[in-house]
């Protein structure tokens, strides 16, 4: 098994239930953990052998992210969730997200979640 992680994804969307929040983009942070299996023949070839393919899951967030409207973190980290686990490749993941400056007096409100398939 392997463990992929994606650091610090940051993407503009609407997320919030605020007045302002409705009609401005704001930034969210997301750190991803996936775990997979990586394939002898891809180690043994150098070569991307029906290895889970990183950059197209996360081509694939970013456009959930941007194109959605969102009022809860919770409904964004789960949509987010949801479609790593669609990947029969995945195994586990955690995604957290983080809304910068949600709080006065805070750097950021983040929310965690993970999720597994009995294999």
């Amino acid at each position: 098994m392997a463990r992929i992680r994606v650091k610090n994804l940051l993407i503009r969307t609407y997320i919030g239930f605020n007045p302002e929040e409705l009609v401005n983009k704001q930034d969210v942070i997301i750190n991803l953990e996936i775990e997979t299996s990586i394939p002898n023949k891809a180690l043994e070839a150098d070569e991307p052998l029906d290895i889970f393919d990183y950059k197209r899951i996360t081509k694939q967030i970013i456009a959930l992210v941007q194109e959605g409207r969102f009022k809860l973190l919770e409904v964004l980290t789960k949509n987010i969730l949801d479609l790593i686990m669609e990947d029969e490749q995945v195994k586990w993941a955690k995604v957290e997200v983080d809304k910068p400056h949600a709080l006065r007096f805070a750097e950021s409100v983040s929310l965690e979640m993970e999720a597994s398939k009995n294999v």
